[in-house]
């Protein structure tokens, strides 16, 4: 597997997706399976502990999945979205074992 769970001193939940083996610039780093926009129905159906890895993009509502939920977000991260293409690109070099981040405020490439 290319990316691993645990422990995150940054993330909300204390947990972070890390790297698991060295990723490349404009690599992509993590899919995403199952990633699709959910209505108002079913965002207000959802219990809680499922709510929280929900993220609004465009106006829509996304549910991540696990690993991807994991990923925290950065003011200075190493990836950036592609929703299109549901992945995260790294925008610079990440090393093995490093945490994968975002900027979940910015527009996905």
């Amino acid at each position: 597997m290319d990316v691993i769970v645990k422990k995150s001193k940054i993330g909300q939940f204390e947990k972070g997706l890390f790297a698991n083996r060295n990723c490349r610039k404009g690599e992509v780093v993590i899919r995403y399976s199952n990633l699709k926009p959910l209505t108002e129905e079913e965002f207000k159906n959802l219990p809680m502990t499922e709510k929280i890895f929900t993220h609004k993009h465009r106006n829509l509502i996304y549910l991540y999945p696990p690993p991807a939920r994991y990923v925290n977000h950065s003011s200075n991260p190493n990836t950036v979205q592609n929703l299109k293409e549901r992945c995260d690109i790294a925008i610079r070099d990440i090393k093995k074992g490093e945490e994968i981040t975002t900027d979940s405020k910015k527009d996905d490439i």
